[in-house]
């Protein structure tokens, strides 16, 4: 339930990371969404391969920035290969911050041997804002229908990691 973006990738060079960290600096800053650049010597990411769950440890580097309150964090982390999986929950803030999203992927996106983008709101294949608007419409739609139907459900919650959870039984 949500309109979540998923993303990954591997970068055509380790020359290309610089290049990609540059653009969502840039992007950052000029959005006014506060970012911080990391790199850590040794980190577990949990991944997902051929619908398998596997962890990688290692050393990581990359990019996470907050494009709005209401949404999950935009976390590029790189792993040894530069390869990245993560994503971006959406739909508590405004629609305006899901295109941008896009748009900084699709700037993003030459960069890497193939990005592979899953937008739940079907914006990065359409392109169709009031189609996107709507699966953010049926979503509360959906929230609210769970929520009336067990009064024990309640959210949207952000936890510790900065990711937002819709619904969660009190």
């Amino acid at each position: 339930m949500g309109v979540t973006i998923h993303y990954e990738g591997k970068l055509k060079s380790a020359n290309d990371f610089n290049d990609v960290i540059e653009i969502i600096q840039e992007f950052s800053e000029f959005n006014n969404m506060s970012y911080s650049v990391f790199e850590e010597s040794k980190k577990l990411l949990k991944r997902v391969k051929d619908e398998q769950e596997w962890d990688y440890v290692s050393s990581v580097k990359g990019i996470r920035l907050q494009p709005h309150e209401n949404t999950d964090p935009l976390i590029f982390e790189f792993d040894e290969n530069y390869y990245i999986q993560d994503y971006c929950k959406t739909q508590f803030a405004d629609i305006d911050i899901h295109i941008k999203i896009i748009s900084v992927l699709r700037k993003i996106a030459p960069h890497f041997e193939d990005l592979i983008v899953i937008d739940e709101g079907e914006y990065w294949d359409t392109s169709d804002k009031e189609y996107l608007q709507q699966l953010i419409d049926d979503c509360f739609d959906k929230i609210n229908e769970v929520k009336s139907q067990n009064i024990n459900m309640e959210g949207p919650f952000r936890i510790k990691s900065g990711r937002i959870i819709d619904l969660m039984e009190n």
